[in-house]
C-alpha cells in the first residue's frame, strides 16, 4: 500500500479535514441542546411594599412567558442592597414555574432599602423597597 507523504498531499489532507470540521461546526444545534434563558418579571415586592425583619413574605413573579426548555428550573432568592447582593439566599430549592415562594427576612438584616434578586435560569431584580426593624 502506497501512502503519499509529500508536503502537497499533507497540506491537501489538512485542508479537507478542516473543511469537514467547519461544516460540522456550522450544523444546527439539535432541539435537545437548545435552551431559552427565562427572565420572569418580579411582581411582588414592589416599591410600595414594606417588609419587617424576622417576618415571612410572599415573593411572586410572572410565569406567562416560560419557555418550553428552561436551563435551570430551580430558583434561589437573595436580598440586594445597593450594589451588593448578599451571599446567602433567603429562599432556595423552589420551582421557578410555581411563580411564588415565601421568604423570611433574617433577624440580622439591617433596616434599609433592598431589592429581591430571583436566580434560576437568569437573575432579575425587583424594585427597591424598605425593610424595617422589628417592633
Amino acid at each position: 500500500m502506497f501512502i503519499n507523504a509529500s508536503p502537497r498531499a499533507l497540506l491537501a489532507s489538512c485542508f479537507m479535514l478542516l473543511t469537514f470540521l467547519s461544516c460540522a461546526l456550522c450544523a444546527p444545534i439539535s432541539a435537545v441542546m437548545q435552551r431559552d434563558v427565562w427572565v420572569p418579571k418580579i411582581i411582588s415586592p414592589t416599591s410600595a411594599s414594606k417588609w419587617t425583619v424576622g417576618r415571612t413574605f410572599l415573593v411572586t413573579w410572572d410565569t406567562s412567558s416560560e419557555p418550553s426548555e428552561v436551563t435551570n428550573p430551580i430558583g434561589q432568592i437573595y436580598l440586594r442592597q445597593g450594589d451588593a447582593t448578599q451571599s446567602n439566599p433567603i429562599a432556595s430549592g423552589f420551582k421557578l414555574a410555581s411563580g411564588q415562594t415565601n421568604v423570611t427576612i433574617p433577624d440580622d438584616t439591617k433596616p434599609g432599602e433592598y431589592m429581591i434578586v430571583l436566580f434560576g435560569d437568569s437573575g432579575n431584580w425587583s424594585g427597591e423597597f424598605p425593610i424595617i426593624a422589628a417592633p
